[in-house]
């Protein structure tokens, strides 16, 4: 593995029962990269990315990530590693936005109530809601759920964070919001790998885009060539489809 790459994928296969999700994937993401997947749906873009923190099994080759090798003795080196942000919020109901971020880092990281407060209100201000940390859930919108579940992230620490379609449960007015945090985290330096659908987000931050489709990686190149310049039929379709929606 080449010192730059921090996730590695060798050969990679899925299946559920019979069905191929992952075929033969081969992907090296650098440090630093904001890589963003995209295709359609079915395509395996959230399997993929569920293979990363161990969400989800494969059943041949290799993924590294941050140099361990994905397996069941290094899996827990890897998630202290690596942050989620899903596409539903998952947080507790019955617990303040407070208690939702401090959870974790007391438990896993062994920090004090006062340090885990100090670090969840700052990134509660980094999203933009430190006002609403003593709410709960319910209280909030959908886009600011989400930010609360990307600051619940970042109380990890982590060196590289996951997306997986963190708008798609969202109003159309909800997701600017929610966009523009990640544009301002993708300038932090984290290495950040996001399964969208919002092809204008992955035109202004990713570095390099990921076409899926069945299960395949079909074609990789930076947001201007892919989008502009597709090299591959189905890409083009799938671009043009989009564009005509």
């Amino acid at each position: 593995m080449s010192e730059n790459n921090i996730i590695t994928f060798n050969n990679v296969d899925k299946w559920y029962g019979h069905y191929h999700a992952l075929k033969n994937i081969n992907l090296s993401i650098k440090k630093g990269e904001r890589l963003v997947i995209c295709g359609p749906s079915g395509s395996g873009k959230s399997t993929l990315i569920r293979c990363i923190n161990g969400l989800e099994k494969y059943n041949n080759g290799e993924i590294t990530v941050a140099g361990h090798s994905l397996n069941h003795k290094e899996l827990h080196a890897i998630r202290g590693q690596v942050g989620m942000v899903f596409q539903h919020f998952n947080l507790f109901p019955h617990m303040s936005v407070l208690d939702n971020l401090t959870l974790a880092p007391r438990r896993a990281l062994k920090m004090s109530k006062a340090d885990a407060e100090k670090l969840a209100r700052n990134f509660l201000e980094r999203v933009h809601i430190g006002h609403q940390a003593d709410k709960f859930p319910g209280q909030l919108s959908g886009g600011q759920q989400q930010r609360v579940a990307i600051a619940r992230s970042l109380c990890m620490k982590p060196n590289i964070l996951l997306f997986d379609e963190p708008t798609s449960a969202l109003d159309p007015e909800m997701i600017r919001e929610v966009l523009d945090v990640m544009k301002e985290l993708a300038d932090d330096g984290i290495t950040m790998v996001c399964v969208t659908h919002e092809m204008g987000f992955a035109r202004q931050v990713a570095d390099r885009v990921v076409f899926m489709d069945q299960g395949e990686i079909v074609e990789m190149a930076a947001p201007a060539q892919l989008f502009d310049h597709p090299q591959h039929k189905r890409t083009q379709q799938f671009i043009e489809n989009i564009l005509s929606y």
